[in-house]
């Protein structure tokens, strides 16, 4: 179906509010959107029941904001272009905020679809009025760290980062439907199972058939989600920061010459607007920030490198988190390829293959010699993934030629085939320009900064 046709038809998008019930497993948050002339959703999420009070009236901002960022998952359906919340007060200035985060965190569901809309145009959103406010409560205890982890090198880095401070037993895991590879990473790491925040969100299926019968469907700003869900748990649980793992790598751009940005709710842009959301409206106590935001993608691969008890169990496939083969690398995707050249620095071909079962830079796949070339930059769209700049990408592929040409080793082909292309005449002989890199531009404490700078340092190039 045509957007046009869909937001003229379904002109109206409604959020009813949410329901609280206390289960024997949990407290349950049921949310009640509408998509008028066409259904209804209920999505769901059930919170630990420990610490939350389901009258405090932060906590009941914080899932309001929750489902304010929920909301759009069933949104995108249709687009109808008028959003009513019928829950809760939104000052101008907070509705401007939250449809800069739709407007560039559906930027790649846009692409992909064909639409071209402006950001003052594409929706309009009404609230209650100012009498139905929440009214925060900050904490001045809080202390420690909640740290999401998904099971990827990135939250492995940022744990192993945190031992450093030698306060590992003030910290918390957090993870939303984990996977066991990030229960088997926080482990890992020193983070006993009580230690770990585990909430369970539950998806409407009304919105997959919607999908299957034509309705849009498309990529939107899960991150946005865990920046506010996190909080919650940070808050409930006495914790003051919330610790993200999101590199300055997420800042790049997904489409050549656009803010077309399929990392946007990982970029620093949406994180400082995010630290500055929580400081104007949900003033509880909680910073959030993230510590790999100084580092580049390939100085996180070199510190992961390092990481050898970690390299069994780690997963950054998403579509190996889906379906029948759930927490696996598929083999078969640009996330897959990308993480194999991110490591082929660090990593000899054998120690490649005995994570990923298979080397992937010795493929022969023309759909894998296309995501090589997406993500080396001969494309005008990278994969839209989670991947590293094409600069580092460039350079971890002629540091990772340079290896294995000192080393003897035949090529994988796909290295191989790179040492035909222009660029690797143009990028093997440049300077370890990320051997000191550190990005000033981020909201990490100080009291946290040594020790990135430390782990950067030890970096065995």
């Amino acid at each position: 179906m045509k957007y046009e046709e869909l937001t003229a038809r379904y002109p109206e998008f409604i959020y009813h509010g949410f329901t609280i019930d206390e289960q024997e497993d949990g407290i349950k948050v049921t949310y009640h959107f509408e998509t008028v002339g066409l259904t209804h959703f209920y999505p769901a999420w059930v919170f630990p029941k420990k610490g939350i009070d389901t009258a405090d009236q932060t906590v009941q901002a914080f899932l309001f904001s929750i489902g304010m960022v929920e909301l759009i998952s069933y949104w995108k359906a249709a687009c109808p272009p008028h959003v009513r919340v019928m829950c809760g007060y939104l000052s101008d200035a907070q509705k401007a905020w939250w449809k800069k985060l739709y407007f560039h965190g559906l930027g790649e569901f846009f692409y992909t679809n064909g639409i071209d809309p402006d950001m003052d145009g594409f929706m309009t959103i009404t609230a209650l009025d100012e009498s139905h406010r929440y009214r925060i409560a900050p904490k001045s205890d809080l202390t420690g760290c909640m740290v999401p982890v998904g099971g990827g090198k990135d939250s492995i880095v940022t744990l192993h980062l945190l031992s450093q401070t030698g306060d590992m037993g003030n910290n918390r895991c957090f993870m939303i439907n984990h996977r066991n590879s990030a229960l088997a990473s926080a482990l890992l790491a020193g983070c006993t199972p009580e230690h770990i925040y585990r909430p369970r969100r539950y998806l409407d299926r009304t919105i997959v058939e919607l999908n299957r019968k034509g309705f849009l469907n498309g990529h939107t700003p899960l991150s946005a989600l865990i920046a506010f869900s996190a909080s919650l748990a940070a808050y409930v649980t006495g914790k003051k920061y919330v610790v993200l793992s999101n590199e300055s790598s997420a800042n790049e751009a997904s489409v050549a010459g656009s803010s077309i940005n399929h990392q946007y709710s990982k970029s620093f842009a949406f994180e400082k607007d995010f630290a500055d959301y929580l400081a104007a409206y949900l003033p509880c106590g909680v910073t959030y920030f993230s510590l790999l935001r100084p580092l580049s993608e390939i100085q996180i691969a070199a510190i992961f490198a390092q990481l050898k008890e970690f390299h069994p169990v780690f997963r950054s496939c998403n579509a190996g988190n889906a379906g029948k083969n759930f927490d696996t690398w598929c083999l078969n995707c640009s996330k897959c390829l990308f993480v194999t050249m991110i490591l082929s620095p660090f990593l000899s071909d054998s120690e490649i293959k005995d994570i990923f079962r298979v080397n992937l830079l010795d493929s022969a796949d023309d759909k894998m010699r296309l995501y090589f070339e997406q993500l080396i930059g001969l494309h005008e769209t990278k994969p839209f993934e989670c991947v590293g700049s094409m600069d580092e990408i460039n350079f971890a592929l002629c540091r990772a030629i340079e290896k294995r040409e000192t080393a003897n080793a035949v090529l994988p082909r796909l290295l191989a085939y790179y040492t035909a292309l222009p660029l690797y005449a143009v990028h093997r002989n440049e300077p370890n320009r990320y051997a000191d890199y550190f990005d000033e531009v981020n909201l990490i404490p100080d009291q946290f900064k040594d020790i990135v700078r430390q782990g950067a340092r030890e970096c065995q190039w």
